[in-house]
């Protein structure tokens, strides 16, 4: 190990092209809305009715499992509409941008009770993801560690150093106010050349420059991984600094950055939106002329969608009619071939991974469906988006990123039901 500073885990990707964070215009769409994540199940009871006018911030549904836990207006604006699945499974809210009235909450929160409550009236406790499984956390969850993410590997990624730049004081404090919610241990994980403020009692890792490095779950598995009694949080480091924010002024904060990068662009674009933005408003007028598909979220682990995702930081463009099979070359090779696609064992798979899980044997585990072996080799500690570069490497079908979820899927049904 002495050489792994020269040799980091991970890979070099091709090169996206980001926007220069000196022009960083905020861009409020004239629609946003509240949607489930990928993977989740939102069943809820709406605060407001359609056409009510209402501020940014203000509560507009809560959980029905967790009713403290409320889901709030990114923008100031009037409900469009409201659509809900049965058994009131939220498919989305829209809102129409009307106003600039902001909601004002309690702030100079010192204790722990006070804080849980503020996080999870304001609408801030969605931005914590708790592993196994990435679901939001319980109202009522205590985490055995939680690792802010001040890093982010993913081709085209904003740097999450330029989203925080001005705000130090609001990070720091968000960052003090995070310690108060777990008796273990807090971990800030930044890039290199990162030299953010770290209160005592919050320990900082430096991430290597290849992906995915940069992705919380590569950390936890290697720092303190995650398990079915001893979950692990996972936050972004801008949503510690809206934490801080609000604990200092009592509002939240109205945007974050995000990255719009793809081939479908004339050029990319850096910006500050709201939460929910509407993926078309914010690629308006830097699309090349035919047809092109809009993803929430990187090329790599983004799904074809209308709104930015509730965690998403990217915008991905690309060529090709809605709808469009995003085959991988490889894959396209061997679907030529008379017998299933195998995944082939090479050393770029076992980097995929960040070089420290056993990349094969855990593939062969989800393949099978082993929960047992997979849980034994770090699949507790892994979502989606961690083994996506592991999908682009393969080619594999089915993708290992879903064999992955219906293993998570399983083992959270088992505990359920136990």
């Amino acid at each position: 190990m002495m050489f792994a500073h020269l040799f980091p885990a991970g890979l070099h990707l091709p090169p996206v092209a980001v926007a220069a964070a000196e022009d960083c215009p905020v861009v409020l769409t004239d629609e946003a809305a509240i949607t489930a994540d990928r993977n989740e199940e939102l069943r809820v009871e709406p605060l407001v009715t359609e056409d009510a006018l209402v501020a940014q911030g203000q509560p507009l549904l809560r959980l029905r499992a967790n009713p403290t836990i409320a889901l709030v207006a990114p923008m100031a604006g009037r409900v469009a509409r409201i659509e809900l699945k049965p058994g009131r499974r939220l498919t989305r809210l829209v809102l129409f941008r009307e106003g600039e009235h902001r909601h004002d909450y309690p702030h100079g929160l010192q204790d722990e009770t006070a804080l849980r409550g503020l996080m999870q009236g304001a609408g801030l406790w969605r931005n914590l993801r708790s592993r196994p499984f990435g679901r939001m956390p319980d109202s009522g969850e205590r985490p055995a560690a939680i690792f802010v993410m001040a890093t982010d590997t993913r081709p085209g990624a904003p740097d999450p150093g330029t989203a925080l730049k001005g705000r130090e004081e609001d990070f720091a404090m968000g960052l003090d106010a995070l310690q108060r919610l777990t008796a273990g241990q807090v971990w800030l994980c930044v890039g290199k050349g990162c030299d953010l403020p770290v209160p005592a009692g919050v320990s900082r890792v430096q991430c290597g420059p290849l992906h995915p490095q940069g992705l919380a779950g590569i950390q936890i598995h290697h720092l303190h991984p995650a398990r079915l009694d001893a979950p692990v949080w996972d936050i972004h480091a801008e949503d510690v600094a809206d934490l801080g924010g609000l604990l200092a002024t009592g509002l939240l904060a109205e945007t974050r950055l995000v990255s719009v990068t793809g081939a479908a662009l004339r050029e990319p674009r850096l910006l500050r939106c709201q939460s929910g933005a509407d993926l078309r408003g914010l690629g308006h007028g830097f699309v090349r002329p035919g047809p092109h598909r809009l993803f929430s979220g990187s090329a790599l682990d983004g799904q074809q969608a209308h709104w930015l995702a509730p965690r998403d930081r990217q915008v991905t463009v690309l060529p090709g009619a809605a709808g469009a099979d995003h085959r991988h070359w490889f894959g396209a090779a061997l679907r030529r071939a008379a017998r299933p696609m195998p995944v082939i064992p090479t050393a770029a798979l076992e980097q995929a991974l960040g070089g420290d899980i056993p990349a094969h044997a855990l593939i062969r585990a989800l393949a099978s469906g082993d929960p047992e072996a997979a849980a034994r080799l770090g699949a507790l500690s892994l979502l989606e988006e961690d083994l996506a570069l592991a999908d682009y490497i393969t080619g594999a079908v089915p993708r290992v990123s879903a064999q992955l979820r219906a293993v998570l899927q399983g083992i959270a049904t088992e505990e359920a039901a136990a």
